[in-house]
């Protein structure tokens, strides 16, 4: 059925799958969360295969208007930071880091929205210059325990929490109405030194970093540690959704008026 002429058609949002693996075996459960939480804001999301050619990447980049890049059991790879691999360090997805590189130069230059959660939050800084602790606990002796990390897809429950500092002005502040809020934690690295043009707007009570923001007029690019997808009833995770969605439809209609 022909929609209705002044309907506005659904924003669409890009999902790099979170592993090679799970994409070569279907395994989308917890890529679905994402998926909902992208619905319940009012977008229409879309999987990017890890496994595309450049060209077919590009083409598929070209027809999307924002990207959030979701957590991961990989790591990503010290080399791309220049850093010695930790015997504690995950195997890399070279596959996943390409395709995040790749997603991340396309948004920047094109001025679309990003939403980067937990590995995608490291994937950013990383990109713009950044670095990692590579390991919280061994790294950062008397941390707080932040997290089992990548709970089995079927849990709904067993995430730690644990307060965290929203620095004041911030988006991630005004979105909670709040310099005061309690995240979810499931990460054993962490931002270590802020990317170029990156600013830390959360940190926990040890001083790990938790969430960081690009200091641009545009695009609209938040990157948080914990996982917001998993807090559903949690009123920052859904403002920060509806924000994110409000950016990539402010940002189609930018695009729109200059051509």
């Amino acid at each position: 059925m022909t929609p209705p002429a002044n309907s506005e058609p659904r924003l669409r949002v890009g999902i790099p799958w979170r592993t090679t693996q799970e994409e070569q075996a279907g395994s989308r459960q917890k890529l679905d969360y994402y998926f909902a939480s992208l619905r319940e804001a009012g977008a229409d999301p879309e999987a990017i295969s890890l496994q595309q050619s450049p060209a077919e990447l590009c083409a598929q980049l070209n027809h999307l208007e924002g990207f959030v890049l979701p957590g991961s059991p990989s790591d990503v790879d010290p080399a791309r930071y220049h850093e010695a691999k930790s015997p504690l360090t995950a195997e890399a997805d070279a596959r996943r880091d390409a395709t995040d590189a790749t997603i991340l130069d396309h948004a920047f230059a094109n001025l679309k929205p990003v939403l980067a959660i937990c590995y995608g939050c490291q994937a950013l800084n990383v990109h713009q210059g950044g670095t990692l602790i590579q390991d919280i606990p061994s790294e950062r002796p008397g941390s707080l325990t932040h997290g089992k990390t990548d709970l089995a897809a079927s849990a709904h429950s067993g995430d730690l929490t644990h307060p965290a500092e929203l620095i004041p002005g911030s988006l991630l502040a005004r979105l909670n109405g709040s310099e005061h809020a309690v995240i979810n934690s499931s990460h054993h690295q962490a931002v270590d030194r802020p990317g170029k043009g990156l600013r830390v707007t959360a940190k926990a009570p040890d001083g790990i970093m938790e969430a960081v923001e690009w200091t641009g007029d545009a695009p609209w690019v938040v990157g948080v540690q914990w996982h917001p997808e998993r807090m559903g009833s949690d009123a920052l995770a859904a403002r920060l959704f509806e924000d994110f969605v409000a950016a990539v439809r402010h940002a189609r209609g930018a695009l729109t008026q200059s051509r």
